[in-house]
């Protein structure tokens, strides 16, 4: 991970109590700059984007924890984790807050939740900035009944099962420093906000039925829907050793932004976190143009 420039960056913990779940986050800076929403992956949490803010200090970075991950609530126990209800969150929080003119930044699941909001909210999105990822996963729409019943019983196989204790922070480390491909000092910023200590154990914070299978996928022409209906100028960020799946909808669905660029970024998945000066550049770049 390169150097951070963490020099006059103010770090506070956010909290937003909704209606029916309170999310929480980090914001990076000084309120009163202009806004950066920004949204993680999968089973990652706010501090991923930690390392960038120190290169946004221009802004006002508000980092969510998505629900279940990181320090916000879980859904409820009849609830569930369906992509949409992720969107229908962020505009709670938007509107709680009163948010309007902001840039959405997202990473890979985060990309994908931030698509689909700027699709729905074009108003409230002034620019849109997506890492390792351009729409949704799809599939065909023949998979459905199969990809429900492998959702079903991924839910039904995780009620029944009881989570693991990790034995220590550090063994947590170097296993998602191995998954995510990048250093240990990466897997240390996302672990620390991924862990608590309960009655001296160790517990994930992250809520388990989050590693179940989703109900459904949407198909490549409501993806096409979504990223067609997405108006504000914006840019995909793809890691040199990302994702496969990102550079092939890259080319697939290249057309279907009306204002998009492509650029490339060293580093993992996690480009963010490994490479923050380089990610930075090309979003100081980008928002400042025009």
């Amino acid at each position: 991970m390169q150097e951070m420039n963490i020099k006059d960056i103010r770090k506070q913990e956010l909290e937003f109590p909704l209606r029916n779940i309170t999310l929480r986050g980090l914001g990076f800076g000084n309120p009163s700059k202009p806004l950066i929403v920004a949204l993680h992956g999968w089973l990652d949490n706010a501090a991923t984007f930690e390392p960038l803010a120190g290169y946004l200090t221009d802004f006002y970075l508000v980092s969510l924890d998505l629900a279940g991950h990181g320090k916000s609530d879980h859904r409820s126990k009849d609830a569930h984790y369906h992509l949409v209800d992720f969107v229908y969150d962020v505009h709670e929080v938007v509107e709680s807050q009163g948010w309007d003119n902001f840039i959405l930044l997202g990473h890979s699941m985060g990309g994908i939740i931030g698509s689909m909001y700027t699709s729905c909210f074009p108003e409230k999105v002034s620019k849109y900035i997506t890492i390792e990822s351009l729409g949704p996963f799809t599939k065909e729409s023949e998979s459905s009944p199969a990809q429900l019943r492998e959702s079903i019983e991924s839910r039904l196989a995780g009620a029944a099962s009881t989570g693991k204790h990790p034995s220590n922070k550090q063994s947590v480390i170097r296993a998602r420093a191995i998954a995510g491909g990048f250093s240990e000092d990466c897997a240390a910023i996302l672990v620390e906000r991924n862990l608590t200590e309960i009655n001296g154990q160790l517990e994930f914070t992250t809520d388990r039925r989050l590693r179940t299978f989703s109900s459904l996928r949407l198909t490549e022409e409501q993806a096409q829907a979504f990223l067609e209906a997405i108006t504000c100028p914006t840019i995909l960020i793809i890691a040199d050793n990302g994702y496969e799946i990102v550079k092939k909808n890259a080319e697939l669905r290249k057309n279907w932004i009306k204002q998009v660029k492509f650029l490339q970024a060293p580093g993992s998945h996690h480009p963010q976190l490994d490479n923050p000066q380089a990610v930075s550049a090309h979003i100081l770049h980008f928002v400042h143009e025009n």
